[in-house]
């Protein structure tokens, strides 16, 4: 299933001509991001919360619900060697946290992709992603982990999919700190090979 993102929103099914290549390949990459991440450097996890919240409108619509659905919410962000590069959100219905995406609350620091990736019954949405805005959930989740450290909001790009179990939605929205593309370049600088290789 595909989102389809509201006509005068922040999010776009296509990738914005002002991106860069390295940009583009991040954003649009296929395939579980912590196995990319990982052949940049040391990968850490660190869970900043797990809850349960009523999405905002502004995210409801990504699974197909009116605003303040309850939903299961679990935010986090990775660092590699040592630089915090990529925060996450992810969130599925409250019900469906306690049925098929129960897993989701037993990861601890484990990646999501842990349990995405193993069943050929999982379907992903193609991506959207966005420049991010104040107004953006996403902003702040990244305010909330990084506080005084964190950028602002323009200077963040995040990408967003929806994977489906058995009719149930999990969204996964991530989004890539400033100094992710510098550790992104050396990484790919390091190893003699372009961006858009690792």
């Amino acid at each position: 299933m595909q989102l389809i993102p509201p006509r005068h929103g922040d999010w776009h099914d296509a990738p914005s001509p002002s991106l860069t290549r390295q940009q583009k390949h991040w954003l649009f990459r296929s395939g579980a991001l912590t196995a990319g991440l990982r052949q940049l450097g040391s990968l850490e996890l660190r869970v900043a919360r797990e809850f349960s919240q009523g999405l905002p409108a502004s995210q409801a619509w990504m699974l197909g619900l009116p605003p303040r659905s309850p939903a299961w919410v679990r935010e986090i962000i990775m660092s590699i060697n040592g630089v915090d590069s990529v925060f996450a959100r992810s969130f599925t219905p409250l019900q469906a946290s306690h049925g098929w995406w129960q897993g989701m609350r037993s990861l601890r620091t484990r990646p999501l992709a842990d349990m995405l990736y193993h069943d050929p019954q999982i379907k992903r949405s193609p991506f959207i992603a966005c420049r991010v805005r104040r107004q953006n959930p996403l902003y702040g989740t990244a305010l909330r982990m990084l506080g005084a450290d964190c950028p602002p909001p323009q200077k963040i790009l995040a990408r967003a999919s929806v994977f489906w179990r058995h009719g149930q939605p999990l969204l996964v929205a991530e989004g890539f700190l400033p100094a992710f593309w510098s550790v992104a370049a050396k990484a790919a600088y390091d190893l003699g090979l372009s961006v858009e290789s690792i």
